[in-house]
């Protein structure tokens, strides 16, 4: 992996940390988001990588790869991810600590893969991974909320606050090294690596983010959220 690859991997490390910043800034702000809020937010992140799932990046595990095994391991991605989330708990937030402690190690189990889905974007070339860092940068503002609003709630200090969002979010800057070196082993890797990152990321939006989108606001901005993500994915697909 030469130098300019690192940096540009940083980079979208850094991307995505700050989404998880930002997130956990509102929090911060705002300390007890609406529900309203916060189902437009899901909602929109969910549309955005419905979109770049569908339209970019199963397409081009296909091209590194080939139509069966890809479907088959964007099944095997599913599962797996949806393993870990019936181990963990990282349900809605609330006041509790217990609950911001349980959001937070969810959390950080789940932007491992998030790391290593933007780690073989960038291994497969084009801007790819940089369209991944730009959609887990905006997935990972909810989470950021979820770990900063019940700590504020509870009266936990702003800078343990912030310093406990980073630490969950540091993951996927590992992952994302993880997925580079991982998938420049061979196209097949790299072609199994795309399939299974897409595996997770549909599970994530239609199992969690968009039915959390509607459970936390059963009306039409949730919805109008979803479809906006979906739009400007498309144009994330077709610009980048």
């Amino acid at each position: 992996m030469n130098a300019n690859i690192t940096c540009i991997v940083i980079i979208g490390s850094i991307v995505s940390l700050v989404g998880t910043m930002i997130g956990a800034s509102l929090g911060v702000i705002v300390r007890e988001p609406s529900n309203k809020l916060l189902g437009a937010i899901i909602g929109f992140a969910g549309g955005i990588m419905l979109s770049v799932v569908v339209f970019d990046l199963i397409p081009e595990s296909m091209n590194k790869w080939n139509f069966v095994f890809t479907i088959i391991f964007v099944v095997l991605g599913a599962g797996l991810i949806a393993i870990i989330d019936s181990k963990v708990n990282i349900g809605s937030t609330n006041k509790h600590l217990k609950i911001a402690f349980m959001a937070s190690l969810g959390l950080m189990i789940h932007n491992f893969p998030e790391g290593i889905i933007m780690g073989c974007g960038f291994a497969a070339g084009g801007t790819l991974g940089i369209k991944m860092s730009l959609i887990i940068a905006i997935h990972d503002i909810p989470e950021g909320i979820a770990v900063s609003a019940p700590l504020m709630a509870s009266k936990v200090k702003i800078s343990r606050i912030l310093l406990y969002a980073f630490i969950t979010a540091f993951p996927t800057a590992i992952g994302t090294f993880a997925g580079v070196y991982i998938a420049n082993i061979s196209k097949n890797v790299l072609g199994a690596c795309l399939s299974a990152a897409s595996g997770i990321m549909l599970y994530v939006v239609c199992g969690e983010m968009i039915p959390e989108s509607s459970k936390l606001w059963d009306g039409i901005t949730s919805t109008l959220g979803t479809l906006c993500g979906i739009v400007l994915g498309l144009v994330i697909v077709q610009v980048f």
